[in-house]
């Protein structure tokens, strides 16, 4: 039997959890896995839950990372229902709910984020709706109908990608935003065509406001209420729906001394401030090699494909994880990737190739006339073009980037920049 130090331990059974455990098998590791998840759910990708499962137009099978007679043909130990508590680094022995004390040799803290609450009065006697597991989707699935009022507080992607299902399954929908405009990460130019978006498909979109105060409007812990706002009105509803960001889940790795900073701070091999420990997924905040500064991404790419890396660093092929940040939505007849990094500061000027109004465009944020972050709404297949350009670092000419006469190969040349 394979001894302590030769066992891999990963602690969250998620997307980026069990991709670690496939990419070690594929990479030719052949010593023991332990998977532990305290969801009693397979592993399951989470895209879905808030696209096409919440939409009932995906098959509840398709949301599953693998079929589960994969990890015992893999001899993977997958542990579901069971709680890490603690991360004892001295002896290197995880510590679980069960009482059992885990020996590895190495682990990989895929422990994700939560979404973060409501913290206004009231907010503890209305049962308010997050989603960010299967079962958070399955209780918004069985809600969503004709005639149920649903307010969502908070309009980034999961705020309007749930109010985009909403609508398709005839609820009446009101998202509040507290900023100026939704996904205000996109910056006015491009935000305005998802508020267009979601108006034109009668959801009732009030941006500028906040919520003071919640107040039930039948039994204590029901799911109807009444949201009071910053400026004195009132919203009452059905249903609501909170989407107002996520908290890496960083527990484990603070109570055993790993260095934290908005998630668990790893390098580029994605390795914490021990060797023998790596983190992955939407809790690692990693350094990334091309954009020179650490970066926590939140989005289906990184669980995806971090684990490849760190699967390599576990074996001793220290590899560097220097993929483009990516991720895509969905929403009524709008499909969109993106690719890149542009956080408000990051750029200073937004360039537009194609059509806002006919929502059929790529949008170009530039620094210093470097494109940093491109995104696709309802134009195909130029991903890779695109990322492409990004990685060159080149100064592209904004007349060139606008004009849908010139390739966007063209643009990318080459050599590097």
């Amino acid at each position: 039997m394979p001894t302590s130090s030769h066992t891999v331990a990963v602690v969250g059974a998620s997307l980026a959890g069990a991709t670690t455990a496939v990419a070690l098998r594929e990479e030719g590791f052949a010593e023991r896995i332990v998977l532990v998840g305290a969801e009693r759910h397979l592993p399951y990708e989470r895209p879905p839950l808030s696209k096409g499962y919440l939409l009932g137009s995906a098959a509840r099978e398709s949301v599953f990372v693998q079929p589960e007679t994969w990890y015992a043909e893999h001899d993977v130990d997958l542990r579901l229902g069971v709680r890490a508590e603690s991360l004892d680094l001295a002896t290197r022995e995880l510590v679980l709910d069960t009482g059992e004390r885990l020996p590895f040799g190495q682990l990989v803290l895929a422990t994700g984020a939560s979404p973060r609450r409501l913290d206004v009065p009231g907010a503890d006697q209305v049962d308010l709706q997050y989603l960010r597991t299967l079962d958070d989707s399955d209780r918004l699935r069985a809600a969503l109908r004709p005639g149920v009022r649903v307010v969502i507080v908070g309009a980034g992607w999961i705020g309007l990608e749930v109010a985009a299902a909403a609508r398709t399954a005839g609820a009446d929908v009101v998202v509040l935003e507290q900023a100026a405009v939704p996904l205000g990460v996109l910056g006015p130019e491009v935000a305005g065509v998802f508020a267009d978006l979601h108006r034109e498909h009668g959801v009732d979109l009030r941006v500028g406001v906040g919520v003071a105060a919640v107040r039930p409007t039948g039994p204590a812990g029901g799911t109807a209420g009444i949201l009071v706002l910053s400026d004195g009105s009132e919203v009452a509803g059905d249903l609501i729906v909170v989407g107002v960001g996520v908290i890496p889940n960083v527990e484990l790795a603070r109570g055993a001394g790993l260095a934290v900073d908005n998630g668990v701070a790893v390098d580029a091999a994605l390795r914490t401030s021990r060797d023998d420990v790596l983190a992955v997924g939407d809790v690692a905040n990693a350094t990334h090699p091309l954009l020179g500064r650490r970066i926590r991404v939140e989005h289906w790419a990184n669980a995806l494909n971090q684990p490849r890396t760190a699967a390599r660093t576990l074996l001793g092929r220290t590899d560097a994880y220097d993929r483009l940040p990516y991720f895509f939505t969905d929403q009524y007849d709008l499909g969109m990737e993106y690719s890149g990094h542009a956080a408000p500061g990051d750029y200073d000027q937004v360039v537009v190739r194609g059509d806002l109004a006919e929502r059929a465009f790529i949008a170009f944020w530039l620094s210093g006339g470097r494109v940093v972050a491109a995104m696709n709404v309802n134009v195909w297949d130029v991903t890779e073009p695109l990322q492409r350009l990004i990685r060159s670092g080149r100064s592209v000419d904004p007349a060139r980037l606008t004009d849908a006469d010139v390739p966007l190969d063209d643009l990318v040349g080459t050599t590097p920049g």
